[in-house]
């Protein structure tokens, strides 16, 4: 592996998983990133998104769940091989993004089955939305962030309100 996916791949971790090992951690690390990479906006990596998705494994998925997402983790790898002679993360982003194109295809055409018949990488690609958007940087770059959203005003008359709201 050369250029910049060669380094992507010898990177060392800065974070120690736990419920990933870490050639997966790296390779949830370069998906993360292509899913949702810096741009005058923090991306993925940097938004703490895999260490949020190997919390999430530890922590909420069940046996099931897990290995869903890990032998889909594999696979990525397989595949990889099988059509360019390497590892995903060792491949250069347009192989990479190729191959992810392929899964959300995938993905895309059982999006109507329940939650546990997921394809892996919708499973995949919610981890990383949820943890992007978040975490601080997703919250308060990337999205507008006001922690009291609306104006106060204590005194008004009633007239002046109108009804109440059904929904909003």
């Amino acid at each position: 592996a050369t250029g910049w996916a060669g380094r992507a791949a010898a990177q060392t971790l800065t974070w120690t998983p736990t419920a990933l090992a870490p050639d997966q951690a790296r390779l949830v690390d370069v998906v993360a990133e292509l899913i949702i990479p810096a741009t005058d906006t923090p991306g993925a990596r940097e938004a703490g998104v895999p260490q949020f998705i190997d919390r999430a494994l530890a922590n909420y998925y069940d046996k099931a769940q897990k290995e869903r997402l890990l032998g889909g983790l594999a696979r990525m790898d397989a595949d990889a091989r099988a059509a360019h002679g390497d590892v995903f993360v060792a491949l250069t982003p347009q192989q990479q993004v190729e191959l992810l194109t392929g899964y959300d295809r995938e993905a895309s055409a059982v999006r109507n089955e329940t939650p546990d018949d997921a394809h892996f990488f919708l499973v995949l690609e919610n981890l990383v939305t949820v943890g992007y958007f978040t975490s601080e940087p997703g919250a308060t770059v990337a999205l507008r962030y006001d922690p009291i959203p609306g104006a106060y005003h204590g005194c008004v008359p009633l007239s002046e309100l109108g009804r109440a709201w059904a929904t909003r």
